[in-house]
């Protein structure tokens, strides 16, 4: 008689919050579903992975490897020699390990994870996060068994019968649009602003961003007459200077706070949204229906961010501001939004289609159907 062990999953990636907490997310479910379920994470060594995965409660194997250098191009001279390294340290933690099926979640490491999962012929499922893949994903597209995507329209990339249209899988996200308005008033007062007046909300991330931090500083006097209030999170690296150069030009209806400790708070008191276009921050913003303003962070690998924002933009689900223009018309552009009612409802409405309650649980059925075919087999 066959004993069937509990279901180990074996989750790759890393690098950035982006790839970490989809992954962590998918993890979480799968305890959910399958108490008895053995997770293992592999990272790269240094990376911020190495930090996070642990402190969530989860194990973690770091192997030694970079990306692609595109600065500095003879650095990769050596990079076709460290993922042989990698995919020699791979091969022991998946003979102890023994995997039933391996996910990629994008970051250095998923690479040789996946191109290894392949030639052993595991069970293989990538989670690409953003509207377009990176080179390492359209190449492991080919060759997985399942490919669970955020966007849809992503088939002149992948084979469409692998493509599942799960969203991104959300840690700890348990907000919704009811919970939303039930919060309004506490909200307010918890930011001593007026919850009948319209306000939005301005998020730079946790490192903050320098450009929606110019972009306050340089209509500081507009903001202050315009009717309107302001939650502006400047990151907490950029909070103390910012609140040192302009602490006596702040206006009462403008909240400056280097970190948002209650972002439900937040959430609950925007009526518009201007941030980053991150794949994880507009899939909350589509779940919660946030008329949003994106800037995209040029910063990126394959300039991603403008990407997913150019994939709500053309269908009206979202408003763009380019980095570069952000200093002369977000402020503007912002202010525009909150005076029509009608475009910030049917902003809301557009960007509620590409929410995604159900990434996670559904990421995980995908992968345990996988598990029990090849068990079959």
């Amino acid at each position: 008689m066959t004993i069937i062990h509990p279901y180990r999953f074996l989750i790759s990636g890393g690098g950035t919050g982006g790839h970490i907490y989809p992954a962590l997310a998918i993890a979480d479910e799968l305890r959910l579903q399958h108490p008895d379920a053995e997770v293992l994470f592999v990272g790269a060594n240094g990376r911020m992975e190495m930090e996070k995965i642990p402190q969530a409660g989860y194990q973690i194997v770091g192997i030694d490897i970079a990306g692609f250098n595109r600065k500095h191009l003879l650095k990769n001279l050596s990079l076709p020699f460290k993922i042989l390294r990698a995919i020699f340290s791979l091969r022991k933690t998946f003979k102890t390990f023994k995997p039933d099926i391996v996910i990629g979640v994008g970051g250095y490491v998923t690479g040789p994870t996946l191109r290894l999962a392949i030639g052993l012929r595991y069970p293989s499922l990538i989670q690409e996060q953003n509207s377009y893949p990176g080179v390492t994903n359209k190449i492991l597209g080919k060759k997985v068994d399942s490919i669970c995507l955020a966007y849809p329209g992503l088939e002149k990339f992948f084979p469409a019968d692998k493509i599942a249209l799960t969203g991104n899988p959300l840690r700890n996200f348990n907000l919704n649009q009811a919970d939303l308005k039930q919060i309004r008033a506490t909200a307010s007062e918890y930011f001593s602003l007026d919850a009948n007046t319209k306000t939005a909300l301005i998020m730079g991330g946790s490192l903050g961003s320098r450009t929606l931090n110019e972009s306050m500083k340089a209509w500081l006097t507009t903001l202050a007459s315009s009717g309107y209030q302001f939650i502006w999170q400047t990151g907490k690296n950029n909070y103390s200077n910012l609140e040192l150069e302009i602490k006596n030009q702040l206006s009462s209806n403008v909240k400056m706070l280097g970190y948002l400790e209650k972002m439900d708070y937040a959430y609950a008191l925007a009526d518009v949204v201007v941030s980053r276009a991150g794949a994880i921050s507009i899939s909350e913003l589509a779940l919660l229906a946030k008329p949003v303003i994106l800037v995209p962070s040029p910063n990126v690998a394959e300039d991603h961010q403008t990407k997913n924002a150019m994939a709500l933009v053309k269908n009206e689900a979202a408003i763009l501001v380019i980095d570069a223009e952000a200093k002369d018309v977000l402020i503007p552009t912002l202010i525009e939004l909150l005076e029509d009612n009608a475009r910030c409802e049917s902003l809301s409405h557009k960007i509620y289609a590409y929410a995604k309650p159900n990434a996670a649980k559904e990421i995980v059925e995908i992968a345990i159907n996988l598990i029990e075919n090849k068990r079959k087999a």
